[in-house]
């Protein structure tokens, strides 16, 4: 992992930046609560605040970062909600065909993209072509994404390679499990943020996360700053990771 120093009035701390960061972008429906406002409007400050922290997680050297948008399980909120959600991420989709370009973000989406209007799809797929030769950070946007469903489509794969003589049993390892998920050559996670003081990973890289370091943040996402996130990098910077070692 890189350093990096960051200087305050008071002293300099050298903080480790994750090569991987995830973070689950949680509380834009209490944030609205709270304000008596419609959850779609904390969906828009919840959008507003993943441009910010996007943009700074580039600038100070992060390499991947997968950020949680949409999960499996949302298509059970009210349908109020997910229209209006709907609307919000296709004109995110739009904006972001420029949105980015200057910053060299390679923007990717994980998940089960089918579930999604054909217009939705035609604008993931807009995004990923015109970012996919930039050199700068990936952003991973995970959309219908579940890792259980994410876990049993890489079963399903290899089973199908196993049956058609393409792999054999004992070829099977987590290596070949791992190049079959959504984030295929890309590293495991060191960090995981979740904001809003929920203590639940909710679906969220279960494979990939087996030694990432957790900070859980009690600030609704939309109130999300970074100076909060560079609380987490400080946290973070201060663990001892031993992956299972003394």
């Amino acid at each position: 992992m890189s350093l990096f120093n960051k200087k305050s009035d008071e002293k300099s701390l050298q903080v480790k930046i994750p090569l991987h960061l995830g973070i689950i972008m949680d509380g834009n429906g209490r944030w609205a609560q709270k304000r008596m406002l419609p959850r779609s409007a904390g969906h828009k400050a919840g959008a507003q605040t993943f441009r910010k922290i996007t943009r700074y997680c580039s600038n100070i050297g992060v390499k991947y970062l997968t950020v949680y948008a949409f999960s499996t399980e949302n298509w059970k909120r009210p349908n109020e909600e997910v229209s209006a959600l709907m609307n919000l991420f296709k004109s995110y989709l739009e904006e972001a065909l420029a949105d980015f370009k200057d910053d060299s973000i390679v923007v990717r989406f994980i998940g089960d993209k089918s579930q999604f209007s054909d217009e939705l799809q035609n604008l993931m797929v807009k995004n990923e072509e015109s970012s996919k030769d930039r050199d700068g950070m990936v952003l991973n946007i995970a959309m219908n994404y579940g890792s259980r469903d994410e876990i049993v489509r890489a079963v399903k794969i290899i089973s199908s390679k196993v049956k058609s003589g393409e792999l054999n049993e004992d070829d099977i390892t987590e290596d070949i499990i791992s190049s079959y998920l959504y984030t295929s050559g890309q590293p495991d996670p060191d960090l995981i943020i979740r904001p809003s003081g929920e203590y639940r990973i909710s679906n969220f890289l279960l494979w990939q996360c087996a030694y990432s370091e957790f900070v859980i943040m009690n600030k609704l996402w939309p109130d999300f700053t970074t100076d909060d996130l560079d609380e987490a990098l400080e946290i973070f910077s201060k663990r001892n990771r031993r992956f299972g070692g003394v």
